[in-house]
């Protein structure tokens, strides 16, 4: 089946492990036309704009996008282009699949974590005003609707995959109100899923019992902030963002994201690993009904972690990205 795609490289690394990708798969047989687009820095210098009209009409016709890393500016310049994706296209929900892979060191095993974020509004809807010079505000919202929403798509997809626990992660002994709301709503939905067990952890017991015992948890619920949080901690139980793929959901579009930053000091070096992104295709071939495919390129791809002899720096190893690139389709061929 033939596919199209938009395809965003980003800049920084992004264009050097988008080709990766777009290697791979081409060597695993798919049929993929892909539509490149320019976003964040490339497009603003290009454009004017980080986010042009041209990229998300892309995605809307064609519902399914693969995107590179994209500089976000701290502090000055243009606003993240991640948000305004989410925002643009109603990428209500963020899923972040967190397992140990093969042949990848790391503090901890058997971590086995699906974080659910929602992903529009919260602390993130970015409504900031300065009230008089050296005092600024920055609302919160919460929705029971947006609230709602991402924890129906939590029970579904633990429901669908076969996870026995949802847990609701908030402060909602600090925040009674905003997340309040949030609880309310997980716990309205919950009670559709009686198959689910349901509980609840405060935001930071929640962190400490993730570097305690990470494996006895499953389905992770959040707000936007807290998961964003959160599921950088969790890449850290397993190897590291590096290692790590992330989705972002609407009802018809899927956005699919390496969840690593564009690492300037190493662009157009040959250096960068291309797995998170490569595992972020993945879960957008499974999203597009190619998952056999999908699982044949995953088993590629975990041979080679985990015979060792090919491995990018960040891995511990002296493969570049080309070379561990070569290694995933040479695997392929077997």
């Amino acid at each position: 089946m033939a596919h199209t795609i938009t395809l965003i490289p980003g800049d920084g690394i992004g264009p050097e492990v988008t080709e990766a990708v777009v290697r791979i798969f081409t060597a695993a047989g798919l049929q993929i036309e892909w539509e490149r687009q320019d976003a964040g820095v490339i497009a603003f210098k290009r454009f004017g704009q980080s986010l042009p009209p041209q990229l998300l009409e892309s995605i809307k016709k064609n519902k399914v996008a693969l995107k590179g890393p994209v500089t976000t500016p701290i502090g000055e310049g243009f606003t993240s282009v991640n948000v305004g994706l989410r925002k643009a296209l109603d990428l209500f929900s963020n899923l972040r699949p967190v397992k140990n892979l093969a042949g990848v060191e790391s503090r901890f095993q058997d971590v086995d974590l699906i974080i659910v974020r929602e992903n529009t509004e919260d602390l993130y809807a970015g409504l900031e005003h300065e009230i008089v010079p050296g005092i600024v505000e920055s609302i919160k919202i919460i929705t029971e609707k947006a609230s709602t929403r991402i924890a129906r798509f939590a029970f579904e997809y633990a429901r669908k995959y076969g996870r026995k626990r949802v847990t609701a992660i908030h402060k909602a002994n600090i925040m009674k109100l905003s997340d309040g709301l949030f609880l309310d709503s997980c716990r309205h939905v919950s009670r559709e899923f009686i198959d689910i067990t349901y509980d609840e952890r405060i935001v930071d017991a929640a962190c400490m019992h993730l570097v305690m015992h990470p494996e006895r948890l499953d389905v992770l619920l959040l707000p936007n902030l807290y998961g964003d949080i959160v599921s950088d901690l969790c890449a850290g139980l397993v190897g590291g963002l590096g290692v790590v793929p992330g989705a972002n959901l609407g009802t018809e579009i899927g956005v699919f994201e390496a969840v690593h930053g564009s690492a300037p000091d190493i662009a157009d070096q040959n250096l960068a690993n291309p797995t998170a992104l490569l595992l972020s295709g993945l879960m957008m071939l499974d999203h597009i009904g190619e998952r056999q495919r999908g699982e044949r390129i995953r088993a590629a791809l975990m041979r080679v972690l985990a015979a060792g002899a090919v491995r990018t720096r960040d891995l511990g190893g002296t493969a570049s990205t080309t070379e561990f690139t070569d290694a995933i389709c040479r695997e392929l061929q077997t």
